[in-house]
């Protein structure tokens, strides 16, 4: 079951992204992180499938011809960005995350 994430920007309400952390800016950074997180592994995994395409004499016309190659593009073009995924995690509660311990008594 696929996810229904908007793929262009909406207008969110701010107020909303602070509930979860009682602070807007450690909200921003958890959807940070988050969003690398995402747009990492994306990376990867078109890196990995692009690799199959790739030989050692590739040619201008090899690189255009290569429909499959071009379909896998524009298949990763059309999905969401990482950032509007893990606005739509943290908002349904999908996300995991925790504070650091900051004891200014530990040594």
């Amino acid at each position: 079951m696929e996810k229904k994430i908007p793929v262009n920007t909406i207008t969110r309400d701010v107020k909303r992204l602070a509930a979860p952390t009682g602070n807007i800016y450690e909200s921003v950074v958890i959807l940070s992180k988050r969003a690398n997180q995402i747009a990492l592994a994306e990376k990867k995994e078109l890196s990995a499938k692009l690799e199959d395409f790739r030989s050692e004499r590739d040619t201008m016309e090899e690189v255009f011809e290569n429909k499959e190659q071009i379909e896998i593009s524009k298949y990763y073009e059309r999905q969401p960005k990482p950032d509007l995924v893990a606005i739509s995690e943290f908002e349904n509660d999908e996300l995991y995350y925790r504070v650091a311990n900051t004891d200014d008594t530990a040594k």
